[in-house]
C-alpha cells in the first residue's frame, strides 16, 4: 500500500457501481504559491465522464483524454484556503455522486520561495543509495517489488537506503561536503536492474526499499540542520516499462509509439545541425533509451504539465537544494524550457544542473542560460555539467602528447569559457556513476590522483565528487556500472573494511583521505578557489600556473607534471603575483618567499599559495 505522508485520500464510495475512484496526483499542494492553479491526474475505472466539484476550492474544468481511467481536474487553490483537507466530490453525467476525494493544503516552509539552491560554495558529493550503506535490513525485501536483494550480484541491489545515508551525515560533513546528489530514490518497480533509479515506476513516491517519502523528507531536514543540502535526481525523459501508464496509456501519444523498437541515435548534434534531416532529429529525441525505458512525449500539454508539478512538489515538499536532470537535451526542446522556467519563476533563487554528455563545449554551452544563440531559443537552464573538462584532466595529467605539453588540454578546455554563462555555476567533477572512478582512470597512479584533486578542489567552477573517490576507490580493469558503483566499505554489518572509521583501509587510503579532508575543507572556506575569477597561463614543460581571486583573496596554483622538481621562474606571472613578495603554503604551512624571483616545486606536486603583499 502507497503511502503519502502530506496527504490523506479517503475514498468514499456511493452505491454499487463500476465507476471507482482511486488516487490522484499531485497528492496535496501549497496555498501560496505563484502556481496557484494545479491540474490533478485522477487515476480510477471509468471515470472519464465525471465531474469534479468542491465547496471550498475552485475547480474549473474536468477533462478526459482517451483512456477511460483518467481524469483531469483543474483547480485554483484560493490565497485564504483553510489548511487542512478539502473535499472534491465526482459526479456522473446524471447527476449521481460516485466518491470523493480529500486533498490537504498546507503551509508553506517560512521564505521558501527565496530558497537558495546550490552553487559553487558547495562541495557536492554524489552517492547511489543502494550502494552507500544498508541502515535498514528489514526494507531489503518487500512484498510487491519485484526485484529482491543480492549483493552477490554486481547488477543486483544490494540494499543501501536512506536510514544509512541519514546515519553517515556526519562523515559526509567531515570529509567537507556541503551538499549530497543521491541517484534517483523514486520508485523503480522493475524485474532487474533497478538499483540505479532512472526506470522510474512512480513519481510520487520513494522507493520502499529505499525508505518512504516520510524518511525522504527527514533526510533533507537532517542534512539542511548540519548545513548539507539534498540535490534530487530526477528524469523527464523516460520511465520504466513496469510504470502502471504503460499497461493503460493516459493517451496514445503520452509516449513516443514506433512501428517497432526504436532506440535513439544519441546524435545529439542533430539538435543543432542546420542541414540535419529530420527523420534523424525524430529519432534523437523520440527513441528510446533501452527497451525498458519508454520515452515520454513532453508535446503532450498534460504530460508536461504533470511533469513541471511534479518537480515543484518534490521541492517543495523536500525542501530541496538542487535539481539535476539527466539525459537534458532528449526531451522536447520547449518543454525543457519551459519546465525550468516555470521552476524559477516559483524559486527564483534555486538551481539546476542537466546533464549533457558530449565533449564539444559549444554543444554543452549552448543549454545554459544567459549564452548568446544564433537561433533566440532560451533555456533558462542555469547550470550544465563539464564534460569535456573533465576528460581535458585526465588526459592532460596522464602524459605528453604531441609537441606540447599535455597539460596544455586543461588550459585549452578552460579557454573555450567564452562560450559558456556563468562560469562558476557550471559542475565540474573528476568522475561520476557512469563513467570508470578517476583513480582507475589515472591507472591507480596514487601521485597523479593528489594533482587531480588539488586542480578539482582549486578550479573554477561547482565541484561535484563520487562517493569513495575520497579513500581511492576502482574499478580495475571491469568497465562494468556494477563494479563502479561498487559498495562503499563499512556500510554493511560484518564488511572487513569500514571506511567511516577508516577501520581496515590501507595506509594509502589513510593519506588519500587526509588530502582529501584537507583540500575540501580548504575550498569550502575560501572565496578566492570557490567563487573567484580564474587566470591562468599556458603551460610550459609540464607546468601549469593559473590564479584564483576574490576581492583581495588571492590564491597561486602551480600544477608540475613532471617526476622531477622545477624551479619556476616568476616574472612571467606578474599579472597574477601582483607585486606579491611571500605565499603561505595552503597545504603545509610553509611560509614561502617570492622576492628572489622563483618558486620551487617538487615533482608531480601541487603548490597551493595565499599570496601576502
Amino acid at each position: 500500500m502507497k503511502l503519502y505522508s502530506t496527504l490523506s485520500i479517503l475514498l468514499i464510495s456511493v452505491g454499487l457501481t463500476a465507476q471507482k475512484l482511486h488516487k490522484i496526483e499531485p497528492p496535496s499542494w501549497w496555498k501560496g504559491m505563484k502556481l496557484d492553479t494545479v491540474e490533478f491526474m485522477v487515476y480510477g475505472s471509468d471515470i472519464h465522464e465525471l465531474e469534479a466539484q468542491s465547496k471550498t476550492l475552485h475547480v474549473i474544468k474536468s477533462e478526459s483524454l482517451s483512456s477511460p481511467n483518467y481524469l483531469f481536474v483543474t483547480v485554483h487553490i484560493p490565497s485564504d484556503a483553510l489548511e487542512g483537507q478539502h473535499k472534491m466530490t465526482f459526479t456522473n453525467t446524471k447527476g449521481k455522486r460516485v466518491g470523493s476525494l480529500l486533498v490537504e493544503i498546507q503551509e508553506r516552509r517560512p521564505q521558501s520561495s527565496e530558497r537558495k539552491g546550490f552553487s559553487s560554495k558547495d562541495n557536492i558529493y554524489l552517492l547511489m543509495p543502494d550502494r552507500f550503506c544498508n541502515g535498514n535490513t528489514a526494507n531489503d525485501n518487500l512484498k510487491g517489488m519485484l526485484e529482491t536483494s543480492n549483493r552477490s550480484l554486481k547488477g543486483g541491489r544490494h540494499g543501501g537506503d536512506l536510514e544509512g545515508i541519514e546515519n553517515h551525515l556526519d562523515y559526509i560533513k567531515e570529509i567537507g561536503m556541503t551538499a549530497i546528489w543521491l541517484n534517483p530514490v523514486l520508485e523503480n518497480n522493475m524485474p532487474d536492474y533497478s538499483y540505479h533509479g532512472y526506470a522510474m515506476t512512480d513519481l510520487y513516491n520513494v522507493d520502499s526499499r529505499y525508505g518512504s517519502n516520510e524518511e525522504y523528507q527527514q533526510l533533507c531536514a537532517r542534512a539542511s540542520q548540519m548545513g548539507i543540502g539534498v540535490i534530487m535526481d530526477q528524469v523527464a525523459n523516460h520511465i520504466g516499462s513496469y510504470h502502471p501508464w504503460m499497461s493503460d496509456l493516459p493517451s496514445k501519444d503520452w509516449v513516443n509509439q514506433w512501428e517497432e523498437f526504436t532506440q535513439t541515435n544519441h546524435m545529439k548534434v542533430s539538435r543543432f545541425d542546420p542541414h540535419s534531416a529530420a527523420i534523424d532529429q525524430k529519432v534523437f529525441h523520440d527513441g528510446w533509451f533501452v527497451s525498458t525505458m519508454p520515452d515520454l512525449n513532453q508535446r503532450q500539454p498534460k504530460l508536461a504539465r504533470y511533469l513541471i508539478q511534479n518537480s515543484i512538489w518534490w521541492i517543495e515538499y523536500a525542501d530541496l537544494y538542487g535539481i539535476r536532470m539527466d539525459t537534458w537535451s532528449y526531451p522536447d526542446k520547449e518543454f525543457l524550457a519551459d519546465w525550468t522556467k516555470g521552476i524559477l519563476e516559483e524559486y527564483p533563487n534555486f538551481n539546476i544542473v542537466g546533464e549533457e554528455w558530449v565533449s564539444d563545449p559549444s554543444l554543452i554551452s549552448y543549454w545554459q542560460s544567459n549564452v548568446i544563440r544564433g537561433d533566440g531559443y532560451n533555456s533558462y537552464l542555469p547550470s550544465i555539467m563539464d564534460f569535456p573538462l573533465q576528460s581535458a584532466i585526465t588526459e592532460g595529467l596522464k602524459g605528453e602528447t604531441a609537441w606540447r605539453s599535455s597539460m596544455t588540454k586543461i588550459y585549452e578546455s578552460l579557454a573555450n569559457d567564452y562560450m559558456y554563462g556563468e562560469l562558476n555555476n557550471i559542475m565540474i567533477f573528476p568522475d561520476n556513476h557512469d563513467m570508470s572512478r578517476i583513480y582507475t582512470q589515472l591507472d591507480e597512479d596514487f601521485d597523479l590522483w593528489k594533482m587531480a584533486m588539488s586542480i578539482y578542489f582549486t578550479m573554477r567552477g561547482t565541484l561535484q565528487i563520487f562517493y569513495g573517490t575520497e579513500i581511492l576507490m576502482s574499478n580495475g580493469e571491469s568497465s562494468d556500472h556494477g563494479i563502479i558503483r561498487s559498495d562503499f566499505p563499512g556500510g554493511w554489518s560484518g564488511d572487513n573494511v569500514n571506511a567511516f572509521t577508516g577501520n581496515g583501509l590501507s595506509t594509502q587510503q589513510l593519506e588519500g583521505l587526509e588530502w582529501f579532508k584537507k583540500l575540501a575543507h580548504l575550498r569550502k572556506n575560501s572565496l578566492a578557489l570557490n567563487s573567484g575569477k580564474l587566470l591562468h597561463y599556458i603551460p610550459l614543460n609540464e607546468v601549469y600556473v593559473y590564479f584564483r581571486s576574490f576581492e583581495q583573496e588571492r590564491i597561486m596554483v602551480v600544477a608540475n607534471r613532471n617526476s622531477s622538481g622545477k624551479s619556476i621562474e616568476l616574472d612571467r606571472f606578474s599579472e597574477g603575483l601582483q607585486e606579491s613578495i611571500s605565499a603561505e603554503n595552503l597545504l603545509t604551512g610553509e611560509r614561502i618567499q617570492l622576492s628572489n624571483g622563483k618558486v620551487e616545486v617538487g615533482p608531480l606536486e601541487t603548490l597551493i599559495l595565499s599570496l601576502n603583499k
